[in-house]
């Protein structure tokens, strides 16, 4: 498929050169008026599809308020990486920090020293849990995963094997939509057989390579169950041309436009929408509205509807318009 979400979203994300700007002091709870707000945006990772199509729509949300200057960095789907930016995004002052965590656990110390140094800082897709102070924009995964498990209830048969693809570890959203397949799906379906599971780390290669060797050592896999639509897609490419596959339900969630090119296809049952033209949008305006003292705490959640064959082309139109397919 020619129309690979990435390549339909390809970005260039930029590296952390020193700049300058002056956040709020400790403790302040008035923050400086500014013409000029510099905002820092830290992407998980580029090779994602998902967060390279949500670093595009910050950077054109963004375009609608002019006294926002938005920075987008790649954190590279690595901790190190990823933890190395915020520090520098503190050492350079920036007014704002939008932090889209690889690691949750790994990036919270991190994330936590730009709130205790005054600067707003916001985690999204997915938000850190336990940290003092911070706001935090993003969908809910349990309802993510949720929606598309009671669906598949209904239409994964008796006696079913399936395999499961989940993300990094220590990851909000990855945990948080297996618990609620755990409790909407396998909980109420005992006859279900789990043959195989691993983490691909939202990752489409990675999910390929597993689902490669699943494939070879299970002759009969009835479904496939991912905790997002990239690792999904890897799974299926995997099964090209294996014919005793055919047919085989999967589901995923994020709802990206290689995903409804799949559903359109009959290759991916369903998906749940994660609109990263929404979040991205509700990101930039709850950090104008924290910047501007509008609002003092901010933590939102944004919508996730079911995708499935029979409501697809209303998604398609979507991206079509936005120019992603």
């Amino acid at each position: 498929m020619a129309l690979g979400a990435a390549a339909a979203v390809a970005l260039s994300l930029g590296g952390c050169a020193v700049t300058t700007g002056n956040p709020a002091s400790d403790g302040d709870t008035e923050r400086e008026k500014k013409d000029e707000y510099r905002v820092a945006y830290i992407a998980r990772a580029q090779a994602d599809s998902f967060a390279a199509w949500l670093a595009n729509e910050m950077k054109a949300a963004a375009e609608d308020y002019d006294d926002i200057t938005l920075e987008v960095f790649d954190g590279q789907a690595d901790d190190e990486v990823e933890n190395r930016m915020i520090e520098n995004a503190i050492a350079n002052k920036f007014d704002a920090i939008i932090v889209q965590p690889n690691n949750g656990d790994a990036q919270s110390p991190y994330i936590q020293q730009a709130i205790d140094a005054g600067i707003v800082t916001i985690t999204t897709n997915p938000r850190v849990e336990g940290l003092n102070g911070g706001d935090s924009v993003d969908a809910n995964p349990y309802d993510q995963g949720a929606v598309v498990a009671q669906l598949a209830l209904e239409q994964v048969p008796e006696n079913a094997k399936v395999v499961v693809l989940t993300g990094p570890a220590g990851n909000f959203h990855s945990t948080a939509r297996r618990d609620a397949w755990q409790k909407e799906f396998f909980d109420q379906r005992p006859d279900v057989t789990i043959v195989a599971e691993d983490t691909a780390n939202w990752n489409k290669d990675e999910a390929l390579t597993l689902m490669e060797d699943w494939s070879l050592a299970n002759s009969e896999i009835d479904a496939i169950i991912s905790m997002n639509d990239n690792m999904a897609a890897g799974a299926l490419e995997a099964l090209k041309g294996k014919s005793n596959f055919e047919g085989i339900l999967a589901y995923g969630v994020d709802g990206t436009p290689e995903a409804t090119l799949l559903i359109q296809e009959g290759l991916l049952t369903a998906s749940t929408l994660q609109n990263a033209r929404e979040l991205a949008e509700l990101n930039i305006k709850s950090v104008h509205e924290l910047l501007t003292g509008e609002k003092d705490e901010i933590n939102v959640d944004i919508g996730n509807p079911l995708i499935t064959s029979d409501n697809v082309q209303e998604y398609i139109d979507l991206y079509l318009e936005a120019g992603l397919l």
